[in-house]
C-alpha cells in the first residue's frame, strides 16, 4: 500500500519520480503528490485520483524544476482521499517535506502534544505528525533530527524526507514497511519496490528495520537508529526490465495470465535433477525434513488459498498433518507449536504485514520458519530461516495470477520431497508424478490457446448479480481462488462453498438463472459433486463445470462444461484455475472495470 519514490542526482528529479510512481500504481492508491527542491525552496504539487492527473498538472514533471525530490501515491487510512490529506506533508514553514507508507500507531498522543506546543494541523493524517515532529527537533542536523523522531514514534513506516536547509541530500527510513535504495552514475534513488527504479538501475540495497539512509548525488550512507554507520552490500536485480512493461497486452493481468507457463516452468526446472527433487536453497537436510511431524501454513488472500491446496496435497502424499491459517488469525491466537512442527509462510511480495508478524511470532516461540516468496531481499526472505523462491518475476496487476501458480508449484515440489524422504510413495508413483509436474507448463499453454468458450460465457454472465463456486477437497480450494478472482476485479458478489455444505443453508441463495461454477477434478468425488450440481439445477440454477477431458459424465449434469487436460488429480488446481482466471478477466472487461487496479485494493498489504 502506498508508493514512495525519491531521486537526487544530476538529472531533473520530477520526471524520474513520476515515472517511478507509475510503476507502483499496482500497489493501490487514491491520490498522489510530489515535492522538489527548486534551488531556493521545496515546492509541492498534489492531486486526488489517478497519477495521470498529477502528471498533467506538472506537464510530466517539467514544471517542477530541481535535481532532488520525493513523491508518493497514497492509499487512505487516516482521513478521506483529498488534496489536504495527500502526501508530501510539510512543516508550517515548508522547509521540511515527508512522505510515508505505514501507520503511526501513537499519532493521536503525539498530535495532542504538538498542538499543546502551538503546532497547527491542516490534514487528518497520521503522517503530518512526523512533519511537525521533525520541525520541533530540528537544530540543523537532519540525521540527528530523524533519529530523535524515530525514538518517539510507534508503528510501521517507510519514509522519504527532505530538508530545504540541506538540498544536497534526501533521506530514507524504514521500519516494517518496504523500502529499497539504489544508485547509478547519475544519482541515487529511494523506492517502495524494485519496479519503480528498474529502468534506471539494477544495483539496489535493501533497507533493514530501523535504518536511515542519507542519499546524495554521488552516493549514500547507512545508519542505525543509534546513529552508527553501517556497511551494506548491494544486490543486483536480475529481473528483465521488460517484465514490468505491458509488452503489447491491454492489461498487465492478461499478460501475467499468459506468462504462467514460463513461470511454472521457472519454479520447476531448477529443482528437478534427473529423477530427484533438489531444493538446495532450503538449507534443510533430508534427515531434518524426515523429522517433521506437522506443518502449519500461514498466509493471506490467494496465498492462503495456495495453502488450502497444499494441505490436501501434503496430507495425501506425505501423510503429514497440515493446519492452514489466515496470517492475521495465526498471529493473534497464540498458536500451539510443538517439537517436530514446521511453519511455512507464503507471500508474493515478502512484505505482507500479517504474514511477516506471524513469522516473527513463530520465531519468538523458538521455531524455525520456511518462507515461500517471490521477491529476493524482501523482509520475509531475509528473516525466514529458510527460503524457497518462486521466480515469478514482477507481478504488476493487483489480482495475482502467475505468482499464485508459482506458489502452487512450489508446494507440489515440497509435498513430493516430503513424500520421498519419508518413503511414503512408491517409486513408480513418484516418477509418474514428476512427469505430470513437468508437463504442467505445456498443458497451461494449451488451455490459454482455447479461450473462446470462456469469452462467450463471460459475455453471457457479465450482468450477473451473484455467482457461486462449489467443490469438494482440492476442488473447494480451487473454488476459493476462482471466487476471489471474480469478486476482486469484476465487483460481482461471489462466494465459494464446500459442495457438501449446500444443504446447510447455502442452497437458499439459489435463484432462477443463478450461475454455479462446479469444480470436479477429483475422480473419487465425481458422483458426490454431480449430486450437488443436480440439486442446484433443480432449483433453476445454470451450472458450469470444470473437469478433466475424460469425465464425460458432466455432459448431462452441467449446462456448460470446460475441459482441462489430464494430469494427476493432486495437480489439478494448476490447470483448473486457468479458465477461472480468464473468466474473471473477461467478465470484468465486459463490465468496463480496470482489471489491473481494482477499487479499494492494494497489491502489497504492508499495514494491518
Amino acid at each position: 500500500m502506498c508508493g514512495i519514490v525519491g531521486y537526487i542526482g544530476t538529472e531533473q528529479a520530477a520526471p524520474i519520480i513520476l515515472d517511478g510512481l507509475s510503476k507502483l500504481e499496482y500497489r493501490g492508491y487514491d491520490s498522489a503528490g510530489i515535492a522538489v527542491f527548486d534551488g531556493e525552496k521545496i515546492i509541492t504539487q498534489k492531486a486526488v485520483g489517478r497519477l495521470k492527473i498529477l502528471e498533467n498538472l506538472t506537464c510530466g514533471g517539467e514544471r517542477l524544476k530541481g535535481f532532488s525530490g520525493i513523491g508518493h501515491t497514497r492509499w487512505a487510512t487516516h482521513g478521506a482521499p483529498s488534496e489536504k490529506n495527500a502526501h508530501p506533508h510539510r512543516n508550517k514553514t515548508g522547509t521540511i517535506a515527508v512522505v510515508h507508507n505505514g501507520i503511526i500507531e501513537n499519532y493521536s498522543i503525539l498530535k495532542k502534544k504538538m498542538q499543546n506546543k502551538g503546532y497547527e494541523f491542516i490534514s487528518d493524517t497520521d503522517t503530518e505528525v512526523l512533519a511537525h515532529l521533525l520541525d520541533y527537533y530540528y537544530q540543523g542536523n537532519p540525521l540527528e533530527t530523524i533519529i530523535k523522531v524515530l525514538h518517539r514514534v510507534e508503528g510501521s513506516y517507510a519514509l522519504g524526507i527532505m530538508f530545504a536547509d540541506h538540498p544536497e541530500a534526501i533521506y530514507a527510513v524504514r521500519k516494517d514497511s518496504p523500502m529499497i535504495v539504489g544508485k547509478n552514475d547519475k544519482g541515487c534513488f529511494i523506492a517502495s519496490d524494485v519496479p519503480a527504479i528498474l529502468k534506471y538501475t539494477r544495483t539496489v540495497y535493501y533497507v533493514d528495520n530501523q535504518e536511515v539512509v542519507e542519499l546524495k548525488k554521488e552516493g549514500m550512507c547507512f545508519y542505525s537508529i543509534d546513529e552508527e554507520k553501517l556497511v551494506k552490500e548491494p544486490v543486483t536485480v536480475e529481473w528483465d526490465v521488460n517484465a514490468a512493461e505491458k509488452a503489447g497486452y491491454e492489461y498487465f493481468m492478461l499478460k501475467e495470465i499468459y506468462e504462467q507457463p514460463a513461470t511454472v516452468n521457472n519454479t520447476i526446472l531448477p529443482r528437478i535433477k534427473g529423477n530427484e527433487i533438489v531444493i538446495n536453497e532450503l538449507g534443510i537436510s533430508d534427515d531434518e525434513l524426515c523429522k517433521v511431524e506437522k506443518i502449519h501454513i500461514v498466509a493471506c488472500g490467494s496465498a492462503y488459498h495456495v495453502g488450502m491446496t497444499g494441505k490436501y496435497i501434503i496430507e495425501g502424499l506425505a501423510q503429514i498433518p497440515v493446519d492452514v491459517d489466515v496470517a492475521s488469525e495465526f498471529r493473534y491466537r497464540d498458536p500451539i507449536l510443538q517439537k517436530g512442527d514446521m511453519v511455512i509462510v507464503i507471500s508474493q511480495s515478502g512484505e505482507t504485514a500479517d504474514t511477516l508478524a506471524a513469522l516473527r511470532e513463530t520465531q519468538k516461540k523458538g521455531f524455525k520458519v520456511l518462507g515461500i516468496v517471490n521477491v529476493v531481499g524482501s523482509s520475509i526472505a531475509r528473516e525466514a530461516n529458510s527460503v524457497m523462491y518462486t521466480w515469478a518475476g514482477p507481478e504488476i496487476a493487483v489480482a495475482t495470477t502467475k505468482a499464485y501458480s508459482a506458489q502452487l508449484t512450489a508446494l507440489y515440489i515440497l509435498a513430493l520431497k516430503f513424500a520421498r524422504v519419508k518413503v511414503i510413495m512408491k517409486q513408480n508413483q513418484y516418477e509418474s508424478m514428476l512427469t505430470c509436474l513437468q508437463h504442467l507448463p505445456d498443458q497451461i499453454e494449451l488451455l490459454l490457446g482455447q479461450k473462446e468458450k470462456i469469452q462467450y460465457l463471460a459475455n453471457r454472465y457479465a450482468g450477473s448479480k451473484d455467482i457461486f463456486f462449489i467443490g469438494r477437497g482440492i476442488d473447494y480450494a480451487i473454488s476459493l481462488e476462482g471466487s476471489l478472482k471474480l469478486k476482486e476485479i469484476s465487483y460481482i458478489h461471489s462466494e465459494a462453498y464446500p459442495a457438501g455444505e449446500l444443504k446447510h443453508g447455502t442452497i437458499s441463495l439459489i435463484e432462477e438463472g443463478s450461475l454455479i461454477i462446479a469444480l470436479a477434478t477429483q475422480p473419487k468425488l465425481y458422483q458426490k459433486t454431480i449430486s450437488n450440481m443436480t440439486e442446484v439445477r433443480s432449483r433453476g440454477a445454470k451450472v458450469m463445470a470444470i473437469t478433466f477431458e475424460s469425465n464425460k459424465l458432466m455432459e448431462k449434469a452441467a449446462d456448460y462444461v470446460i475441459y482441462i487436460p489430464e494430469t494427476d488429480p493432486y495437480f489439478a488446481n494448476s490447470l483448473a484455475i486457468i479458465p477461472l482466471q480468464l473468466l474473471a478477466y473477461y467478465i470484468a472487461i465486459g463490465k468496463g472495470c480496470d482489471v489491473d487496479k481494482p477499487r479499494n485494493l492494494a497489491k502489497s498489504v504492508t499495514v494491518e
